[in-house]
């Protein structure tokens, strides 16, 4: 076998074979009949990079296929008639209602999901953006992936959001022209802002160590910096010699100045003194607000010609929307932070509840007493508190950067109103309550459950309204990856619903209707985390459903959506200008922030004799395998080796070996989670559960996904995944602990070259529990699958796509040639001669750390203990001749060569499919 088609050609052989025998395993054979060559010498690790080669080609290609498909039409022309086809109002006052506060509100996020390096990032973003077939242009394989640091990914983020500010300028501007031509009269009072960018690279500290307060202030130094040099870029295209560029240039250089001040390190006083001092004292340069251009521009826009006009006030409108920055920005903190830091100020003891009544009582009372104080540069250095660190940033932010846009405190984990009002406590404390948006985080299966009560609770407190009416919003977030996790994705969403349902019931009962809801709903870029696949729509639809917007519409309450388009994967939304726009002109086609308040019930909320039961029986499901040790044991069976790094934030905290065998889910976040479940070929929190649920109820059930809109975007979700499933991988990967298997397998004399590693391995894996584990893992997805099958047969297929199939297959080609990689690396580390124990390391452990894919860490010790350069007699000028040593010792370059090397190219190959196999999901994790 050389190539992609002769795997495919064995493998559709193979499957036949299931008739003779269900147990029959096709996935499996396949890499043992690649191992079998590999092993025997008719195949080797360059033939098999070739054909990894191949299989990155093809899922670049199903990459760009999906993005494109996602928000086809690309070519800028067919979207300017696409956005034009969508003005048709008469009302000039109901089309300013409706483009002067934003669609949409995007968040560009530092998720670890950049899977992709730069160089194939930008060939799938390319070969996205043109219309005709993808071809092999898109086939950039084996890309050197560069270090992602936090740098790295703030500099991707900031070209995701250009991208986006560019193509919201042709929106605005044919907003504008339209507007113009409908209302030549009005039109100049016409103000449109149709979608709000932000971004929180830099200023996330949930779980971050190595963000210090100063990278976030020089993070949003250069920003500025940098949106300032835009602006007077776009200003220059208009009018090469206009006065204002006379404030915007210098501005801009003093900015970018001041960032590269707090790029350094600062950690010494007298550096973080000189810094703070060229930012904190007076300078003709240092623009905090950008309000007196917009008036400039918005005055002379009056005045001038038709063309000049409409560019003046498209400038206008970005200065609007993004403020002396990039965007606006988000920071983020931990509850538990919040709660260390206000317990200094009420609870020094540690002996006060902070979810009691007395809690609540206490801090009401401090609230009502707050005084503000000033704070400075050298405060906020020595602040010890994380979460107090946050707020005194913020105020220097405020102070000596932008003076104008909000900024949003993210927190996460946030189960009591109590924590709110700390976090509010802190924001009144240092003066900044009325720029900062407060917003708690609803992701936890708790927090769900449990979140109405909190939303009533916090907007009953009269304090709380009254800073809601000073921002003109209440805010919220809800996230669908640790939810996803751990209820499953299905009741995740149907649980995020009903508490923006509670939302909306919260507002007005407490009076709220004169201020907007911000809801942030965090989703991911995987089916697994809450990116719908089929369409836009879909995706738009899923974390905020026309239910929930109904109950917004039917209480006068207007709705600010907020959506998260995470790290690298997020990013190839906005990666070129063409996709930016096609983008950008699709959500403004379906326009989120608006639904009909009169549109009928769907069935799915009326029958909840049926939905109810059935969100309650998919999450059961679902929670009996979060709890299961069999679940947990199998989803951490390789750790996290099958993955590659992509970010900057750690996937997993630290844990020894030992502790490696018991890991528990919650130690790898929810990304990586998702990512081993598409490399283990099925996502277990998407699928599972539905079949179950619809266990003696098949025709019930399938009629009213049928009668519903959101039962069908369920199923949608559901059949997508599904088709990208196999429950034989999952069996497969378990075989490779089968010590039966590696006894058996030189049995016949085949291959009697590998008796001595086999008989190893089926010795040492005696004692290992694997095997078992994935045996009951695909045992219970077999007959959760079953039904799934029964019910699925039972309602039409709404979105066939052809390559599913095709995608299918090569997913299961890919895991083959991978088994055929790791049983070449079981084999090699097993012949490897046995060493003397050193530094509390033995053969075992090397040998537990390949069984688990820590690659890296068993090179370094194999490498330790067989090394391969060593001080040279050539080294020394002495004049005595030797004889010893001769020039035929090698020291142990031959098991370098043989043994070592050998494993880690393997392992690079099995990243190469990991990355393949994503692909073919559409995202990592």
């Amino acid at each position: 076998m050389r190539n992609i088609a002769d795997l495919l050609s064995r493998l559709r052989e193979l499957h036949q074979r299931t008739q003779e025998t269900p147990l029959f395993n096709p996935v499996f054979q396949l890499g043992l009949d690649l191992s079998r060559e590999l092993e025997s010498g008719a195949m080797d690790l360059d033939t098999i990079e070739t054909i990894v080669a191949e299989l990155e080609c093809e899922s670049m290609k199903s990459r760009a296929t999906r993005l494109r498909r996602l928000v086809a039409p690309v070519a800028p022309p067919s979207n300017y008639d696409a956005l034009g086809k969508t003005l048709k109002s008469n009302d000039f006052d109901a089309f300013r209602a409706s483009w002067e506060v934003p669609q949409l509100h995007a968040v560009f996020t530092a998720h670890p999901t950049f899977l992709l390096s730069p160089a194939q990032s930008e060939a799938v973003a390319t070969a996205a953006s043109r219309d005709g077939n993808i071809d092999n242009d898109v086939c950039v394989t084996g890309a050197e992936r560069p270090q992602i640091t936090l740098d790295f990914e703030h500099d991707r983020a900031m070209r995701a959001i250009a991208n986006a500010q560019d193509a919201r300028d042709i929106i605005v501007t044919q907003l504008l022209e339209h507007a113009a031509k409908t209302w030549p009269a009005e039109w100049q009072g016409f103000a449109p802002l149709p979608f709000r960018f932000a971004s929180w690279v830099g200023y996330d500290m949930d779980g971050r160590t190595d963000i210090k307060w100063f990278h976030s202030i020089g993070f949003r130094l250069s920003e500025k910096a940098e949106r300032l040099e835009r602006y007077a870029a776009s200003l220059a295209a208009i009018d090469a010699e206009h006065g204002l560029l006379e404030t915007l240039r210098p501005a801009a250089a003093y900015a970018a100045a001041r960032a590269a001040d707090f790029s350094a390190d600062l950690s010494a006083p007298e550096a973080l003194s000189a810094a703070a001092n060229r930012l904190t004292e007076d300078d003709p340069h240092k623009l905090l607000s950008l309000v007196p251009l917009i008036e400039a521009l918005e005055a002379e826009a009056r005045g001038s010609e038709h063309s000049r006009a409409i560019k003046l006030k498209t400038l206008a409108s970005a200065m609007r929307a993004d403020g002396l920055g990039m965007g606006w920005i988000h920071f983020r903190v931990n509850s538990s932070q919040l709660h260390n830091a206000i317990r200094r100020q009420i609870d020094p003891d540690n002996t006060l509840d902070l979810s009691s009544k007395g809690a609540m009582v206490v801090l009401r009372e401090l609230l009502a007493e707050v005084k503000p104080l000033r704070s400075n540069f050298a405060a906020l250095a020595i602040e010890s508190s994380t979460a107090i660190r946050q707020f005194l940033a913020m105020a220097q932010i405020l102070a000596h950067v932008d003076q104008d846009a909000p900024i949003r405190m993210l927190i996460a984990e946030c189960e009591q109103p109590s924590t709110i009002l700390a976090a509010l406590y802190f924001a009144k404390l240092f003066g900044i309550d009325d720029h900062v948006d407060v917003s708690p985080l609803f992701e936890t299966e708790s927090a769900l459950e449990h979140g109405g009560r909190f939303l009533d609770a916090l907007l009953e407190e009269d304090i709380y309204r009254e800073y809601a009416r000073t921002r003109g919003r209440v805010a919220i977030q809800t996230g669908f990856s640790d939810a996803g996790r751990f209820v499953g994705q299905l009741p995740a969403s149907l649980a995020i619903e009903r508490l923006q349902g509670r939302l909306s019931q919260a507002m007005e009962k407490n009076g709220l209707t004169d201020v907007a809801a911000l809801i942030f709903n965090t989703h991911g870029e995987s089916m697994g985390r809450g990116a719908h696949p089929d369409s836009f729509a879909d995706r738009l639809n899923w974390p905020l459903s026309p239910w929930a917007k109904r109950r917004f519409a039917r209480a006068d309450i207007r709705l600010e959506p907020e959506v998260s388009f995470q790290g690298g994967d997020g990013y190839l939304f906005f990666s070129t200008p063409e996709l930016a726009l096609a983008t950008l002109t699709r959500i403004a086609e379906l326009r989120p922030a608006e639904t009909d308040p009169e549109a009928p019930t769907d069935p799915f909320y009326r029958r909840t004799d049926l939905s109810l039961d059935f969100y309650r029986a998919v999450r059961s499901h679902q929670r009996e395998h979060l709890e299961s040790s069999t679940y947990s044991r199998a989803v951490t069976a390789f750790g996290l080796g099958l993955l590659n790094s992509t970010g900057s934030r750690v996937s997993r905290r630290q844990s020894d070996l030992l502790a490696d065998r018991d890991m528990s889910l919650r130690q790898i976040r929810a990304i990586p989670h998702n990512a081993i479940l598409q490399q283990l070929g099925y996502p277990v929190n998407v699928i599972s559960g539905v079949g179950s649920a619809a266990d003696g109820a098949y025709e019930d059930i399938a009629q009213l996904i049928q009668e519903s809109e959101r039962g069908k975007q369920l199923i949608r979700l559901v059949r997508s995944s599904n088709a990208l499933a196999s429950i034989k991988t999952v069996a497969a990967y378990g075989e490779l602990f089968n010590s039966a298997y590696w006894a058996s397998r030189p049995y016949r004399g085949t291959e009697s070259h590998l008796t001595g590693a086999c008989e190893t391995l089926a010795e040492y894996l005696t004692k290992d529990d694997r095997t078992g584990v994935f045996r009951r893992f695909a045992s219970r997805l077999r007959v959760d699958a079953l039904k799934l099958h029964r019910l699925l047969a039972l309602l039409p297929d709404e979105n066939p796509l052809d390559e599913r199939e095709t995608i299918r297959r090569a997913i299961g080609a890919a895991q083959s040639l991978r088994l055929a990689l790791l049983q070449h690396m079981f084999l090699k580390a097993v012949s490897i001669p046995a060493f003397s124990r050193a530094n509390d390391i033995s053969r075992d452990d090397v040998l537990e750390m390949v069984f688990s894919l820590r690659i890296d860490d068993a090179l370094a010790q194999l490498r330790r203990a067989y090394p391969t350069h060593f001080p040279s007699i050539d080294d020394f000028a002495v004049n005595e001749p030797s004889d010893y040593p001769d020039a035929s010792q090698d020291g142990y370059a031959s098991i370098g060569r043989d043994y070592i090397d050998p494993i880690e190219r393997a392992y690079g190959l099995c990243l190469r499919i990991s990355t393949a196999i994503a692909n073919a999901f559409g995202a990592h994790g």
